[in-house]
């Protein structure tokens, strides 16, 4: 039976994250060079990545490389340079969005179609085959009975999001942040304006919503559903978070790891993707990271509540609610805290009232059931209290981190005062080595013997040492320091074994295009312009970064303002009105497909 590997694929903002990630657990990483990595505040230098490469071989980890933007014609050279000084640094892999790159002397590394290439049907999904993609990274919208259908039409990998922030907009089809602020998403330059709070109005000016974040969803979690995933066809499970800070991805990364070595241990057919257990370390938990409520989109086809309610930020773990608040002489704010939570000193707080009002602070002195505050207004009693900051869960991921080994198993065998000692790894890397010895006979067989076992099964650098078998013509007492030396320099060889290039692969085109797409954005060059010609697509209309500035679509939707607020079906005066700041945005809601639609 051939067994198919499934890899959580954690996000690294920098190193020192990256190498966070995979102590937790990662299979892969993935992670921006200096530009062109649809996060501007995340590019890093390559030498950089070649130095978290290091590190991630003695795992079997891989590294992808981002280059995700789209690209005007005079970036192609720096592109090409980045890609290739990603390919030297050891990258395992490109992710683009830009297609015009297929038009470049690109290295040869495999080629990941960014989930920004909006991949939402198994016409778009074949054509991207087609092109020599080795994996899709699909739409975050899609239910599991479309990921099955794409599964059914295509031959590549498929990687979907689990955990993490939700766009609103289908990827790499907003505009809004361009329209508005001139900075784009698909340039790597998103000001985030779906997190902004909106006013809903109908079209004779009447208010429906006043001042919420009407566009912000909740996170995405499919820790459930990942034998579904697996299921429909998924076997790559990103995480969200270029932009996060490490104590997110330690535990997110953990949580996973937990999640998906359950679902291996019970489901024969399935590995890890890469090497390594981890041993100890802190106890994950999603309640207490950066989260803004968490849902499963929509995974199992229906419609739920996304939208992240009355914040658009992380509110936290709910604890209790507000009694008695009170505000001494001296100007000191507390509250009881009806809670069954412990509050610490030092955690922050968010506090929500029946209005939606939000506000926040930080605990200065917990007693008892009483907590008084550094700083802030007085709280509304009966406000919902969240803990957004757990000071003590934040000192355990920073200081009690696991402890990733990779197991190696040893069969000693002494033969001829020659001891030959034969070690595998779990990736399948082995060693052999003999060492002459004039060690005397043991006096005592068990103890000597015990040493033997003692002494090698125990940890190198990475590595987990287990004697497994020890054989041999005559009881001999070695030293210590002896067996010592001789699992070290096995872990030695083993850590050099382990360094390999990166896997080759020459993109292959298809000489004939069975499927073709209606492709109307994100052209921004003449090369991606070509490509869609030869390629039949005859709509190749350029990027909206690109067009005047006229009435445009600025985001196309599965998520919907009316679903949201149970208005399907209602008498409204539409279309509908989004009013931040002075600005209006026209809503429409594309019922036969269940969009909603926004213009600006």
């Amino acid at each position: 039976m051939q067994l198919r590997s499934l890899e959580i694929l954690a996000p690294a903002k920098n190193k020192e994250i990256g190498i966070a990630a995979i102590d937790c657990g990662a299979d892969s990483l993935y992670i921006a060079g200096p530009s062109f990595g649809a996060r501007e505040s995340a590019g890093n230098p390559v030498s950089e990545i070649a130095s978290l490469k290091d590190y991630a071989r003695k795992f079997g980890v891989k590294v992808y490389g981002v280059l995700n933007t789209i690209l005007y014609d005079n970036e192609f050279p720096e592109a090409l340079e980045i890609a290739w000084s990603l390919y030297h640094a050891g990258c395992d892999a490109l992710i683009i969005q830009d297609l015009g790159l297929l038009k470049c002397n690109l290295p040869p590394l495999p080629l990941f179609a960014s989930t920004q290439t909006n991949i939402r049907t198994p016409q778009q999904a074949v054509f991207l085959e087609q092109l020599g993609f080795s994996r899709l990274i699909l739409a975050r919208e899609l239910s599991l009975t479309q990921i099955k259908e794409i599964r059914e039409r295509t031959s590549v990998s498929l990687e979907s999001f689990v955990h993490g922030a939700l766009c609103v907009s289908y990827s790499g089809q907003c505009y809004m942040s361009s329209r508005v602020t001139g900075r784009s998403g698909n340039r790597g330059e998103c000001a985030q304006l779906c997190r902004n709070l909106y006013t809903l109005e109908d079209n004779m000016g009447r208010v429906l919503v006043k001042d919420k974040p009407l566009l912000s969803l909740k996170d995405l979690d499919m820790s459930r559903k990942i034998p579904e995933l697996v299921a429909a066809g998924i076997t790559s499970f990103k995480i969200e978070g270029r932009l996060k800070d490490a104590s997110y991805v330690k535990n997110v990364v953990r949580y996973y790891r937990k999640v998906v070595d359950d679902f291996i241990s019970s489901n024969k057919g399935y590995i890890k993707a890469s090497f390594g257990t981890l041993h100890g370390g802190f106890s994950p938990d999603l309640s207490c990271t950066f989260n803004r409520g968490y849902t499963t989109l929509f995974a199992d086809g229906l419609r739920g509540k996304w939208n992240s309610g009355d914040v658009a930020s992380s509110t936290g773990e709910l604890v209790g609610r507000v009694r008695s608040p009170y505000k001494d002489k001296r100007g000191e704010i507390s509250f009881l805290c009806d809670s069954s939570v412990e509050l610490s000193n030092g955690d922050g707080l968010c506090f929500v009232d029946a209005r939606g009002a939000v506000g926040g602070a930080r605990v200065n002195v917990v007693k008892g059931k009483r907590v008084s505050l550094f700083q802030g207004s007085v709280p509304v009693e009966g406000a919902l209290v969240y803990r957004n900051y757990n000071r003590l869960f934040e000192k355990e991921l920073e200081k009690n981190m696991p402890l990733r080994l990779v197991d190696v198993s040893i069969r000693v065998k002494c033969e001829d005062s020659v001891l030959r000692v034969e070690a595998e790894d779990e990736a399948g890397v082995s060693v052999s080595l003999d060492k002459h010895t004039d060690a005397s006979p043991a006096l005592n067989t068990a103890l000597a013997r015990d040493l033997v076992y003692r002494q090698l099964s125990r940890r190198s650098g990475h590595f987990n040492f287990v004697v497994k078998e020890y054989i041999t013509d005559k009881e001999l007492f070695f030293a210590a320091s002896f067996l010592n030396g001789i699992r070290r320099e096995v872990a030695a060889i083993l850590e050099k074994s382990e360094i390999k290039p990166p896997v080759s692969a020459v993109l292959k085109r298809a000489e004939h295009y069975t499927e073709s797409v209606d492709y109307h954005e994100n052209i921004a060059n003449s090369k991606a312009k070509e490509l869609y010609l030869e390629s039949g697509v005859e709509d190749v209309s350029m990027a909206f970064e690109l067009q005047p500035p006229d009435e445009a679509e600025l985001m196309r939707c599965k998520y919907c303002i009316k679903a949201q607020l149970d208005l399907c079906g209602a008498a409204l005066h539409e279309p509908l009105w989004l009013v931040n700041n002075g600005r209006r945005y026209r809503v429409e809601f594309d019922c036969k497909n269940c969009e909603m639609v926004i213009f600006g």
